[in-house]
């Protein structure tokens, strides 16, 4: 952390508990599986915190459902219908298909880093293609086209909320609700004691795997309303950041 090696006793620790009154779970799921150790040590630093929520988690991610949904839940209400689809709209939808394959393939091998940044990388894409198609701008003059771009952009939205799934459940369960979705999106894990007759009891892990998000791209369904999204993430001033870690190492 910060150079020097884990310590509780020297008081060069992180403690769970506070980092999640502080900060969102979320971020934190993200942070280790895209920075955390694989295969060596790594080192956890708090300015590498703060850029990765405020570039990854705000300005590409976080950006790219609040302009999209948005736009959609403003100026139409519902996922449109797709009309004609140009060569930029298949390279975008293609790209999306194809990560679902390349990031499960890093989750089999447990590269939780390679399938984040692939994950994330989708995201981006999609970002790019609305802004290079600027359905803002097509409003009066090509209705149509304005709302298969926004069909587009949003069947990309939907599949990076399943991609980002492992790493940020709880986001991704807004987004599912953000673009229609009925119901829990993924099952989250919880605790339960086991009692074994003549053994002690023990807790284990477990959670309702009957519900888990399908790992594939679905097609979003025209016709189903859209609500104006709240922020998935909120940016953090690495000033204040840096005030809070020195109130935490001094107490």
């Amino acid at each position: 952390m910060e150079g020097r090696k884990f310590s509780s006793s020297r008081s060069v620790v992180i403690y769970v508990r506070d980092f999640l009154s502080r900060y969102d779970v979320d971020a934190l799921r993200y942070y280790v599986a895209v920075a955390g150790p694989e295969t060596q040590d790594t080192d956890f630093t708090w300015s590498e915190f703060v850029r990765r929520n405020n570039d990854e988690l705000v300005a590409t991610w976080g950006n790219l459902v609040n302009r999209a949904v948005s736009f959609a839940a403003r100026n139409i209400g519902t996922i449109p219908e797709a009309g004609h689809l140009t060569q930029a709209d298949h390279q975008v939808l293609d790209h999306s298909r194809q990560s679902f394959g390349k990031v499960g393939a890093e989750l089999q091998r447990s590269r939780f880093k390679n399938a984040a940044t692939e994950a994330m990388r989708t995201a981006a894409e999609a970002n790019k293609y609305m802004s290079d198609q600027a359905p803002w701008k097509l409003r009066e003059s090509d209705p149509e086209r304005m709302r298969t771009i926004l069909h587009v952009v949003l069947q990309c939205v939907d599949d990076a909320k399943t991609l980002l799934t492992p790493f940020l459940p709880r986001s991704s369960a807004k987004v599912h609700a953000m673009l229609g979705g009925a119901g829990p999106w993924a099952g989250m894990p919880h605790i339960e004691k086991v009692d074994e007759d003549g053994g002690p009891s023990y807790p284990v892990i477990t959670g309702d795997y009957a519900s888990v998000a399908t790992w594939a791209s679905v097609p979003v369904r025209p016709g189903t309303p859209v609500s104006v999204p709240q922020p998935l993430f909120a940016k953090l001033d690495a000033a204040v950041v840096d005030e809070e870690l020195k109130r935490l190492e001094d107490s």
